[in-house]
């Protein structure tokens, strides 16, 4: 057993007690009512990067929630490595389908019950151990930059600033980040790529009031029948989305390209039964896995309007209300796309109702390269605690920081998750895997020294 493998077998219950208590704090970046619980994350985690033994941590104050940063540095000749990890959380709701308090964390058959243990404060914390054991045992072997942000669920807004005012401080040779999927326990994976995001919400307003249905119904537009008309249209028969231009930029992936995403294995009828659903629906001429990755896609998260309490209220609502979001591809540009929308929205609105499109936030699609050193090493550091080589993958979700490293820092993104799509992030009952914890924070050391060993500088 390794000196660093020791360190871990040592410490391992106080590793756990320590996520424990990050995750009882409600760090919900979204709802103003946690600011205070969002900055008091922040300094936890300071705290924590102080013990596990980097320099010159800080919590530095932005027009939102605070960024904690801190560094190790050992030799500047050597390679640096820059990890991003954020500590904010999404939001709790529906509370009534949490089995457990979402944040009084439980762990139940080897799961970590609590909002936030795979998305991303169990994901992150797994670098801030990795570091203390390699720290602790005079084993690190090239310098760490650590940057762990409070606002990447509301869409990292500050962030960029914060980059482009601290270029010189930030300077490493590659991003290591923490915030995706494997396949599976037994199938390791590397995230090869990411969707891009256009985040917005909607608003439309038919009658200055609520009016009584029956004795206005039939007569006045319904803005609720109205939003709904409007969003079924955006979609064909095909499920293909129906905005003028949306696919402009959109590049058709090779024949061979399709192939070698398809030699991930994926057990469709499971799939269907994890999600307890009798078939899966998107657009035609592609697989699932297809169009859950490298198609673009719009959908509804959330509609609301009129009356939606307890009983009967037979209102004809004067509001209707949508929150709708774009995951999109290389080559396609989030505020493009955004306008795209807006004008689409705007056009085909009956005359019968008012609407508004607010865009929230956005972010650009990345692909990052399978055969780079820093990839290299964390295909070497996989099949050397999994015992199996990693299978490069291309993830549905969105990291924008990924495009924004690499236009403001020239640097390129290894994305080193090791969470699974049945983690439930963003859902009731989000959990994270006590194997899938420390098997991270086994792997990391090694990427550590495999990327170390190659001697590459950006």
């Amino acid at each position: 057993m390794s000196a660093i493998d020791a360190y871990i077998e040592t410490h391992k219950d106080r590793f756990l007690s320590e996520l424990l208590d990050l995750l009882r704090i409600p760090s919900v970046s979204a709802d103003p009512k946690y600011k205070g619980d969002v900055a008091r994350c922040a300094e936890a985690v300071k705290q924590r990067l102080i013990e596990a033994g980097a320099d010159k941590v800080e919590v530095c104050q932005t027009a939102g929630h605070p960024i904690v940063y801190g560094e190790k540095i050992i030799d500047p000749t050597k390679p640096t490595v820059l990890v991003y990890g954020h500590y904010d959380v999404q939001p709790p709701d529906p509370l009534d389908l949490w089995h457990s308090g979402p944040f009084e964390p439980v762990i139940k058959d080897g799961l970590i019950y609590a909002r936030g243990s795979a998305d991303d404060k169990g994901q992150f914390y797994m670098h801030v151990k990795a570091v203390e054991a390699m720290v602790k045992t005079g084993t690190l072997p090239c310098n760490v930059k650590i940057m762990i942000e409070g606002e990447e669920e509301v869409g990292s807004d500050n962030l960029g600033l914060f980059v482009k005012n601290n270029k010189e401080r930030l300077k490493a040779d590659v991003v290591l980040i923490s915030d995706t999927a494997m396949i599976a326990n037994d199938v390791p994976s590397i995230n090869t790529g990411l969707r891009g995001l256009s985040y917005l919400e909607v608003e439309v307003t038919g009658p200055n009031r609520d009016l009584h249905s029956g004795v206005y119904g039939g007569a006045v537009a319904n803005p609720i029948n109205v939003l709904c008309d409007m969003i079924s249209s955006m979609h064909d028969k095909d499920r293909r989305i129906t905005i003028p231009g949306f696919y402009d930029a959109v590049k058709e992936l090779s024949t061979s390209e399709r192939k070698a995403l398809a030699e991930a294995p994926f057990d469709l009828e499971a799939y269907k039964k994890d999600l307890q659903i009798d078939d899966v629906l998107g657009e035609t001429g592609y697989t699932s896995e297809e169009r859950s990755s490298i198609r673009p896609t719009l959908d509804v998260n959330g509609i609301w309007g009129g009356y939606i309490g307890e009983g009967a209220k037979t209102v004809l609502p004067s509001k209707a209300f949508a929150k709708i979001s774009m995951r999109l591809v290389p080559d396609q540009k989030s505020d493009a796309i955004t306008k795209l929308f807006k004008d689409h929205f705007e056009r085909i609105a009956p005359p019968s109702v008012k609407v508004e499109v607010r865009p929230h936030h956005g972010g650009e699609a990345a692909v990052t390269p399978i055969d780079s050193p820093a990839y290299l090493a964390a295909s070497k550091a996989m099949e050397e605690t999994f015992g199996k080589k990693p299978i490069p993958t291309r993830g549905g979700g969105s990291i924008p920081i990924v495009a924004l490293f690499e236009a403001e820092l020239g640097l390129k993104t290894v994305l080193f998750g090791f969470g699974l799509d049945s983690d439930n992030i963003h859902s009731p009952n989000e959990h994270y895997g006590v194997f899938n914890y420390f098997k991270g924070i086994s792997t990391i050391p090694r990427f550590f020294q495999h990327y170390a060993a190659s001697g590459h500088k950006a």
